[in-house]
């Protein structure tokens, strides 16, 4: 397992997103430019020290949860026994890896999809294998990566409802204000997330059984111990996260949209941009 950002890309995105050049954060890291620079591309230190708490000051994350991205930090993997009726797809293509996530009620057989990544075969087949119905795809946001699978999807299971953030999606496909929809005994609300997209949502899952944490799905609001980047509006993306994700319980499962899942606390305690 591996974060979807290391270090390096941690440190240049908060750096961009603050609008911070190089050379003042070179100079605060106590590193030259060139050493600097390797450091954003691998995220490797190569053996010299960097000073943690003026850069983190400089380019507004955590200097303590930076210092622990780079002693190697990693989430907990969480058991997913918990959620019985959930499965993880990651799918490769374009140099990146992206993950989609299904969901379905032990008993009606009813499942959703969220997001759908790059291939839809593995999901199809997972569907036909445990005898699922496919009712809703749920689209954290609209960017290629999250998004690219869904003709097939939609030709596979036409009458599937598809359910979005964006102001230009069909009207009966945008989500509704507190709309609150079952999938059996399992229930699906939505929080709005823009920031890294301007229609990001964040979909939680709740109502597992056996009293099973919900299962926030981010899209790319936020990874394990890193965030998508603020492409719209950084501030607000940060926001976001923290008003409508970091304050669900400690316990939430965090399903984002690249690298390992996480929980809440995790990310409270160790992500550094928060």
């Amino acid at each position: 397992m591996q974060l979807e950002d290391h270090l390096g890309d941690i440190i240049g995105k908060a750096r961009a997103m603050s609008g911070v050049a190089a050379g003042p954060a070179a100079q605060a890291a106590g590193l030259d430019e060139a050493a600097f620079a390797k450091l954003e591309e691998t995220g490797d230190p190569a053996g010299r020290p960097i000073h943690f708490e003026a850069l983190a000051k400089l380019i507004g994350l955590h200097p303590a949860k930076l210092a622990g991205i780079a002693a190697g930090w990693l989430p907990a993997a969480p058991d997913l026994s918990q959620w019985h009726e959930l499965r993880v797809f990651a799918s490769t293509g374009e140099g990146l890896t992206v993950n989609c996530f299904l969901a379905w009620d032990e008993v009606s057989r009813e499942a959703a999809l969220f997001d759908t990544g790059l291939a839809a075969q593995p999901v199809l087949d997972c569907l036909t294998e445990n005898g699922l119905t496919l009712r809703h795809i749920f689209i954290t946001h609209s960017h290629w990566d999250h998004v690219e699978a869904l003709p097939k999807f939609r030709e596979a299971w036409p009458k599937a409802r598809v359910h979005s953030g964006s102001k230009s999606a069909p009207v009966e496909q945008r989500n509704k204000s507190s709309e609150i929809l079952h999938l059996g005994g399992l229930r699906v609300t939505h929080r709005e997330t823009p920031g890294h997209a301007e229609d990001g949502v964040t979909y939680l899952i709740g109502n597992w059984q056996e009293d099973a944490p919900h299962v926030a799905v981010v899209g790319d609001a936020i990874f394990a111990g890193s965030m998508g980047r603020g492409n719209p509006d950084y501030s607000l993306a940060r926001q976001k996260v923290r008003e409508q994700i970091l304050t669900l319980p400690p316990a939430t499962l965090i399903c984002p949209g690249h690298g390992p899942l996480t929980t809440v606390a995790q990310e409270q305690a160790h992500n550094p941009f928060f």
